[in-house]
């Protein structure tokens, strides 16, 4: 059905972009993995007892890491460094995830020249390998971020103690932060999913038959052909 096989490659064509800027959202973000270190309380004016407990915030991305005081503005981020940095497997997720970004960027520009339904002549083989592309990029995606949380736990954490909003503070006398995924990592698998899908949509719309517009040019060739003989 035309109907079915346009609507399959609009869904590829919206849904790709989409999977390509949440999983470029993760990937530049550093919430992949967070955790929380008392720091004890402050008092918040006089005479009062409680006060405030102040938390350490401390995150994670592939490229950057950063410390935070909840309930302040103290803030630092760095670029990642150290055991972290070299770990084998964040070395492995970085790369599958830029090779996912490539990848997906490639599909969508493969899948839009390919997909021409606003013509007569759609070229369902360079769409169809722009939903391949996608579809992989996806795939390599959800193997990158299976990896890092498969691993998050034993993943490397340092600490940087020459950082200027944290002088007087000793960083290492904290103690450990028991890390666990954050909001970094569900961008990057609902983008991944979207990928995939996106990918399917694309490969499904283009074994279907063609488009409107060429399906209407060729009944048009019919009957005034059918016209011609019976003149």
């Amino acid at each position: 059905m035309p109907g079915t096989a346009s609507a399959s490659i609009v869904t590829g064509i919206v849904f790709a972009p989409l999977g390509l800027v949440l999983v470029f959202t993760a990937a530049i973000t550093p919430q992949w993995r967070e955790g929380q270190a008392r720091l004890g309380r402050v008092g918040t004016g006089v005479g009062e007892s409680r006060g405030i407990e102040l938390l350490l915030l401390r995150s994670d991305g592939l490229w950057e890491s950063c410390l935070q005081v909840v309930h302040s503005e103290l803030r630092e981020c760095w670029p990642v460094s150290g055991a972290y940095q070299h770990d084998s497997r964040v070395r492995a997720t970085r790369g599958l995830v830029l090779t996912s970004l490539f990848l997906c960027g490639s599909g969508i520009v493969l899948a839009s020249v390919g997909a021409r339904c606003w013509t007569d002549t759609p070229l369902r083989n360079v769409a169809g390998a722009g939903g391949l592309l996608v579809a992989l990029a996806g795939v390599l995606s959800l193997a990158a971020l299976s990896i890092y949380t498969h691993h998050l736990p034993k993943l490397a954490v340092e600490l940087v103690s020459n950082m200027s909003d944290f002088q007087g503070l000793d960083l290492h006398k904290l103690p450990s932060l028991a890390l666990r995924p954050a909001g970094s990592l569900y961008f990057g698998w609902v983008g991944a999913w979207v990928q995939v899908l996106g990918g399917l949509a694309l490969l499904f719309g283009v074994g279907r038959p063609q488009c409107p517009g060429r399906t209407r040019r060729v009944q048009r060739e019919i009957v005034m052909k059918a016209y011609d003989v019976s003149c």
